[in-house]
């Protein structure tokens, strides 16, 4: 209820403040766990992914984020769950799994945090482990656009990367970040789409 609320706040503070374009949300299942790879520039990424997808999402934030007790209590209800960076937090994974497995939406940066614009990173293999065990569809999204006042912000949904050939045995590492890569390479291939 909170998240509806808050999701129309917002649509129509952002309709005022940019200039939205949403391409290919026929790409998003309308059911059942799936992961959004989304881009990361600014903090205001989750809120348009938030925006322009149909469905409600939950989204992993860094755990200094959840320091404010009023902060960490909103964006809690808007679907956050804190994760420890760079510690391998198996707490958030597991997380991560109960949500997907539950057949909610989980919004995941691939490279883990915040990237320049016309600068690529490499991609985290956590998003990966997640969806190789999770068995969900990978929805790449690329948010392009500078966050100006009544800019031109374009968000791209891409459809699923295939990743049934890793599926139901292990993987190494290597492949571990060979999935990592096609994921983020199917997100970066989004933009200057229309």
């Amino acid at each position: 209820m909170f998240y509806s609320i808050v999701g129309v706040f917002l649509k129509i503070v952002l309709f005022f403040c940019f200039r939205i374009k949403v391409v290919g949300t026929e790409n998003i299942p309308k059911e059942g766990g799936m992961i959004l790879a989304v881009n990361h520039r600014s903090n205001l990424d989750p809120v348009m992914a938030g925006y322009s997808c149909p469905r409600p999402l939950t989204f992993m934030a860094k755990s200094e984020l959840f320091k404010n007790p009023l902060f960490g209590k909103l964006i809690t209800a808007l679907g956050a769950f804190p994760v420890h960076r760079g510690s391998g937090d198996i707490g958030a994974i597991r997380s991560a799994f109960s949500i997907l497995k539950s057949g909610r939406a989980m919004l995941i940066f691939p490279e883990g945090h915040r990237v320049k614009e016309g600068e690529k990173s490499k991609a985290q293999p956590g998003v990966a482990m997640i969806a190789q065990r999770s068995k969900v569809p990978v929805i790449p999204v690329f948010i392009e656009g500078k966050y100006r006042w009544m800019s031109k912000i374009i968000i791209h949904y891409g459809k699923p990367v295939d990743l049934t050939e890793y599926y139901d045995r292990r993987i190494n590492s290597e492949e571990c970040q060979q999935m990592a890569d096609k994921i983020l390479n199917e997100m970066y291939s989004l933009k200057g789409r229309e």
